[in-house]
């Protein structure tokens, strides 16, 4: 397989297929040499057709589509649990703060316990998390998304006016330098957008599988919310840095 059309094409279909795809694989079935191969993912990268990752590449994610909350919350546990536990550590004691629905910040509760913090959610989920942790919470009220048990709409973005928050905690489904942070669903962007506006510090949590995503719904520049996450390559740490402060999980 001589031909760099015929490769790309081999390699698109192999990731529809397996979801990820390592430089050694393809080196193997396709018969190019490694620096080759890392070349045809840079160029397919750049296309928009496939994201980089670690020792390969991943297909890109439907900008619609959104894995309900029992999948995401069996995807990257290990990772969350860093990343929520390290997020936990820029709560002060007392502090008023808005918790986004979604399977990291859930894990932000426990990290909470014995703070004397006030909690703000949409989420579901994470009610019955914080009244096993004793934190004083309260809940928006508009319409539940099944998939993700979140409260969105126009009774959640009335009922967030209310508060104002020391710092708020906010999930996403991609991270891009030029397109910001993005969700599936446009009533969700509206909401994390909000909770934003009304805090004095913001901070997005993600795992790196979340990095050269775009999702349907922008709610945020990169510059608007600082970035916790684990400990990213040079090249990405250097684009994104460039945007917005990124506090890595130190994993040593």
């Amino acid at each position: 397989m001589t031909l760099t059309p015929q490769r790309h094409q081999f390699i698109l279909n192999l990731l529809k297929r397996q979801g990820i795809v390592k430089v050694q694989e393809l080196v193997h079935l396709t018969g190019a040499s490694e620096s080759t191969i890392r070349r045809d993912l840079d160029q397919l990268q750049q296309q928009h057709l496939l994201k980089r990752v670690h020792g390969g590449a991943a297909l890109l994610q439907n900008k619609g589509l959104e894995m309900p909350i029992q999948e995401k919350a069996v995807r990257h546990t290990r990772e969350k649990k860093e990343i929520a536990l390290f997020a936990g550590s820029f709560v002060d004691r007392g502090a008023c703060i808005y918790l986004d629905a979604g399977s990291t910040t859930l894990e932000m509760i426990p990290a909470l316990a014995g703070k004397q913090v006030t909690v703000v959610t949409n989420g579901m989920t994470h009610l019955e998390r914080l009244v096993e942790y004793d934190i004083e919470a309260y809940v928006l009220g508009g319409k539940m998304k099944p998939s993700t048990k979140a409260l969105i709409g126009a009774m959640a973005l009335e009922g967030i006016e209310r508060y104002r928050f020391d710092q708020c905690f906010l999930g996403t489904n991609g991270i891009h330098p030029d397109f910001g942070y993005t969700t599936p669903d446009p009533e969700e962007a509206c909401l994390k957008q909000k909770a934003l506006q009304l805090s004095s510090q913001a901070f997005v949590l993600a795992d790196p599988s979340k990095l050269s995503e775009v999702s349907f719904a922008k709610f945020a520049d990169l510059e608007q919310a600082s970035l916790i996450t684990l400990p990213l390559s040079s090249e990405i740490k250097e684009k994104l840095a460039q945007k917005t402060y990124i506090f890595e999980v130190d994993q040593a």
